[in-house]
């Protein structure tokens, strides 16, 4: 007999929703479309939340509370943006600090459009469903929210400003119709 005894791994955790594309969307897209190989359907690459934050160029402790937002619902450490140039008619001088954003891909990516559908978007007040005319023409989706108070997992004791954010969907799709496809297909609530 040996001294050790058998060891067993654990499986790796698989996002529910990344597991639902492989199982459910990519068959139905395949079909819809004739396509013969699973790696030719529209699939998510990345999602990209923004925040700009006009404050900021007068209070930094704006700008601290925005990183904080983002890196509470995100899970993963803000990019501050900085002013491309100046503007004197905004007061802000090239390489002030105006925003932060966040570009999620992979698990992540998938586990927090989960938590848009499923949560932060009926939490919305009198939501009536995302428009379809929000889409750029290359497959790729932009909504925005006044608030992030949506977000459960805020503590809005800790906040002292809230802020809007802006979030981007870019997808593999050529065309828009296949875009919506998609994110239909994943429980996108989009108006009809």
């Amino acid at each position: 007999m040996s001294d050790t005894a058998p060891t067993t791994q654990a499986a790796p955790y698989v996002p529910r929703l990344k597991d639902y594309y492989a199982r459910q969307v990519v068959p139905q897209l395949m079909e819809r479309y004739g396509l013969k190989n699973p790696l030719a359907a529209p699939r998510l690459v990345k999602i990209v939340l923004n925040m700009g934050i006009g404050e900021a160029v007068a209070d930094q402790n704006a700008m601290a509370d925005a990183l904080l937002t983002l890196r509470t619902i995100t899970g993963q450490q803000p990019v501050v943006t900085k002013a491309r140039r100046s503007e004197a008619g905004f007061r802000v001088r090239r390489g002030v600090p105006l925003g932060c954003k966040v570009t999620l891909r992979g698990g992540r990516m998938y586990e927090f459009l989960d938590r848009l559908i499923s949560i932060a978007l009926p939490r919305v007040r009198d939501f009536r469903g995302l428009s379809v005319d929000s889409f750029d023409g290359s497959g790729n989706y932009s909504l925005g929210l006044r608030e992030c108070v949506v977000f459960p997992e805020l503590d809005l004791d800790k906040l002292k400003n809230l802020y809007g954010l802006d979030i981007t969907i870019v997808t593999t799709a050529r065309t828009d119709q296949e875009a919506l496809e998609l994110l239909s297909l994943f429980g996108m609530p989009f108006r009809r």
